[in-house]
């Protein structure tokens, strides 16, 4: 070949360089914007959906909300229409809301995965942005908290009285206490009925950094929220909310926030406590109920905004169904919760409680957890009946309703999930959970809304509550 011939040879295949290289760069570039669902994938199984999602926040919002786009949606219609009615402000309220009091306040790493939601969900056609998926992380906290805030400090006029709801029945046992001498802990939802059936997912998380989670939730919500959940560092989480909790710190971090984030970086009883307290906002105020299975101890949180108490034991338990325990709390930071009310649905609930934890002691399983979860007694009358003083929870029952709550007679409201575990299954990231009444009981609401028809504006988003069976779910199942 001559040296001529070779130049042009040369001169042509790096001209052909010059066209191929950008593009397939370009090509390269674009598959890594370019996000999958993938490793992300979800399945049914006993009225539950399970969602495994995994990677960068990113990553796993935009799988969250590219699986679960049509529940979000839905999700989103209940939260409008109940918010609407209790607090008389529309959803372009909790929009900027979760904008301007929530958006400043969030690190980067949630930031991340809540922009990932609103891809996901957009990217099914789905006509929601980042501001609907805060409002729907936010909605307890600002609809419960933070409005009654706002309320009493732009001194509104005719603004509707708004009491946080008590929301779930609890407890956690380890020692002598238990049958095997380690930790059982278990916790039914109580919400109304609208939310309730759709708080049914199982979320299996295994992020970039931190630990790798499984816990209950709702579609397009970041934590847990009635906060059932297993971290791998051998951490069992719950709560029940307190009753006539008042207050807000609008310079703190979103309750969703900082419950997500303990649950995924710490390691220890102390960690999480230490993660709920810094940069409290007061939103969504918990008793929170803490066990290490490493070390078989138990703790308990009151954690208000001023008085944030802790117990801790090696050998006992720690009971919660909404009721305040802490003196200081009660007198500074609630609306006159009174403990000595026992006609009330939080102290019947507690002295029911203290009654099975007592003349079971020894014995208490898992197996015996899901009995305490599905049971009717009223401790007030002494009688078996399935009202708002029941630890299963059937308000729509109760012609009384809850006053403390504002819960108006036989409001669609009550236990609405049930979930239980111990230090054996939590070692594998399990957890055994039953969709709907943990009684077992399914909710119609053909005879309901014939009955009710005062609740008639529930129509468009109140549906049949059928109870699943207990069923066991598993960090990394396929099926």
């Amino acid at each position: 070949m001559t040296p001529l011939r070779l130049r042009t040879l040369l001169f042509c295949l790096l001209l052909s360089l010059t066209v191929v290289l950008p593009a397939n760069a370009a090509k390269a570039k674009q598959s890594k914007t370019v996000p999958s669902v993938e490793p992300g994938y979800r399945f049914e199984r006993g009225g539950w959906t399970y969602v495994h999602l995994e990677g960068t926040a990113a990553e796993m919002g935009y799988q969250h909300g590219r699986l679960l786009a049509a529940e979000i949606a839905d999700l989103v219609r209940v939260n409008k229409l109940e918010l609407k009615h209790s607090t008389q402000r529309d959803w372009s309220f909790y929009r900027e809301a979760g904008r301007k009091m929530l958006w400043p306040h969030i690190e980067a790493e949630y930031q991340q995965e809540l922009q990932g939601i609103a891809r996901g969900v957009a990217s099914k056609g789905v006509k929601l942005d980042l501001w609907d998926i805060v409002a729907l992380n936010g909605a307890i906290e600002l609809g419960e908290y933070y409005v009654p805030w706002v309320n009493k400090h732009e001194h509104a006029t005719n603004a509707p009285q708004i009491k946080p709801r008590g929301r779930c029945s609890a407890f956690i046992a380890t020692g002598s206490y238990t049958k095997d001498g380690r930790i059982v802990i278990a916790h039914n939802n109580w919400s109304s009925y609208a939310d309730g059936e759709r708080w049914t997912i199982i979320f299996d998380m295994q992020p970039a950094h931190g630990h790798r989670i499984v816990m209950d939730g709702e579609p397009g919500v970041i934590t847990s929220e009635d906060d059932f959940g297993l971290n791998d560092a051998g951490l069992m989480i719950t709560e029940t909310t307190i009753t006539q909790f008042s207050g807000w710190n609008e310079d703190g971090i979103p309750e969703f926030v900082r419950s997500r984030k303990a649950m995924q970086y710490a390691g220890t009883i102390g960690e999480y406590i230490a993660l709920m307290k810094e940069g409290n906002n007061g939103g969504y105020a918990n008793d929170w109920l803490i066990g290490d299975r490493k070390t078989g101890e138990i703790a308990y949180l009151e954690l208000g905004l001023k008085n944030t108490p802790v117990w801790r034991s090696k050998d006992g338990y720690f009971i919660s169904s909404n009721f305040a325990r802490d003196p200081g709390l009660i007198k500074n930071e609630t609306d006159g919760f009174d403990p000595t009310n026992l006609a009330s649905s939080p102290n019947a609930r507690r002295v029911t409680w203290e009654d099975k934890m007592s003349s079971s002691k020894g014995r208490i399983d898992v197996e015996l957890a899901e009995q305490f979860l599905a049971s009717h007694e009223d401790s007030y009358t002494g009688k078996v009946n399935a009202d708002s003083r029941s630890l299963c929870g059937h308000i729509d029952r109760d012609a009384r309703g809850v006053p403390e709550w504002d819960d108006p007679p036989y409001y669609a409201d009550g236990a609405v999930t049930g979930k239980v575990t111990d230090s054996e299954l939590a070692a594998h990231l399990s957890l055994i959970a039953r969709a709907g009444h943990p009684c077992g009981e399914d909710f119609l609401v053909a005879p309901y809304f014939a009955a009710h028809p005062e609740f008639s504006y529930l129509k468009p988003i109140l549906k049949d509550m059928k109870a699943g069976p207990w069923t066991t779910f598993r960090a990394g199942e396929k099926q």
